[in-house]
């Protein structure tokens, strides 16, 4: 991006309720967000943009995702979507405008004139490459990870993997560093490697700020082909439940250990997985935040219009690792068991005291 360009971004996302309020006025603020139905202010709530937060990085204000579609961007992009605009050097003029920003010497040659991106431009062979080199998670840093956070069944989860010394930069005119990670397999419906999610990990330990994470500005990152696939645990029957956080999906697991389970790593993906063709009933882990819950809806909107049967299963706090961790897992057990079908009590809850 260039320099004018990041700056009016940043400018944009400082006032960003004004923007929307501007931009995208079919829509309405819920908590930190502002939920719409698309970047062309279309009525709805697929779309949610992030009111507030840091200035860059993940959970940046101003930037935003469509459960919907998989778009994603800045308040630049909401300018241009909004007002139909195609050069970019119209884009920067309207948000100067809305900026009452006086008119600098234009920029020859920016490169944003793309769309919204759709799905991260990363090499799945090269995802399939550290997959390959990284080792089974038994016995290292990544299991500790876990353990720390409540999570102790790791029996099926052959989809994680750890790497003792995965590549970490923070941007491209930053150095690169080097820090253990727990590498996760994303794979089709055909069980084929289409990327690879990073989790780096802090080598010192867990802390109740980071819970075990590398203190770094984007512990976690994706790559390779993530749109409409997944991480995986157990394999597709009748009966799945998916989710967003790796955590959570794991958490999970540790109270319904021969339920099939998958986590999509973001609530944009997780509303465009797509249904294997055995699937007959679909369990949908929701976050509690705005953006968990636009996800968790269109995802219940398709799965029905699929014909699938869609129950939604939902935490006590802001997610299910919360819920295995503050409230330890007996609680976790009963607070699901409730809001399953009772079929699926008998089926997948049956023997789990034995897991602690």
């Amino acid at each position: 991006m260039s320099t004018q360009a990041s700056d009016l971004a940043r400018r944009l996302a400082e006032r960003a309720e004004m923007v929307c309020r501007h931009y995208l006025s079919n829509g309405r603020r819920s908590g930190n967000y502002w939920l719409v139905g698309d970047v062309r202010n279309t009525p709805g709530r697929s779309m949610f943009v992030r009111l507030t937060g840091a200035s860059s990085g993940k959970g940046a204000a101003g930037k935003w995702a469509d459960a919907a579609s998989a778009e994603h961007g800045d308040l630049l992009d909401v300018i241009r979507e909004s007002c139909g605009l195609v050069d970019f050097k119209d884009v920067v003029e309207e948000a100067r405008s809305f900026l009452s920003l006086p008119h600098p010497q234009p920029e020859p040659d920016d490169r944003r004139s793309r769309r919204p991106n759709v799905v991260p431009t990363r090499s799945s062979e090269a995802a399939r490459r550290l997959f390959a080199i990284s080792q089974p998670i038994a016995g290292t840093l990544a299991a500790v990870y876990l353990r720390n956070r409540g999570i102790t069944l790791l029996r099926g989860t052959e989809s994680l993997r750890f790497h003792p010394h995965c590549y970490y930069r923070p941007d491209e005119h930053s150095a690169t560093e080097i820090w253990p990670a727990m590498i996760t397999a994303v794979t089709g419906v055909d069980g084929k490697l289409t990327g690879v999610h990073r989790t780096w990990l802090d080598p010192e330990g867990f802390s109740k700020v980071t819970l075990g994470k590398a203190p770094i500005d984007t512990p976690r990152r994706a790559m390779g082909d993530l749109l409409g696939h997944a991480v995986r645990f157990g394999a597709t029957g009748e009966v799945m439940a998916a989710g967003e956080g790796i955590e959570t999906m794991l958490s999970l697991r540790m109270v319904m250990p021969a339920m099939p389970m998958l986590s999509a790593l973001s609530a944009a993906h997780l509303a465009a997985i797509l249904f294997p063709v055995t699937l007959r009933r679909l369990y949908v882990a929701g976050d509690e935040d705005p953006a968990g819950s636009a996800a968790r809806d269109s995802l219940i909107d398709r799965a029905r219009q699929a014909g699938i049967d869609a129950l939604t299963l939902s935490p006590e706090l802001g997610d299910f690792n919360d819920d295995l961790r503050l409230l330890g897992i007996q609680a976790l057990r009963a607070s699901v068991r409730i809001q399953l079908a009772p079929q699926d009590v008998a089926r997948f809850m049956s023997g789990v005291d034995l897991v602690r």
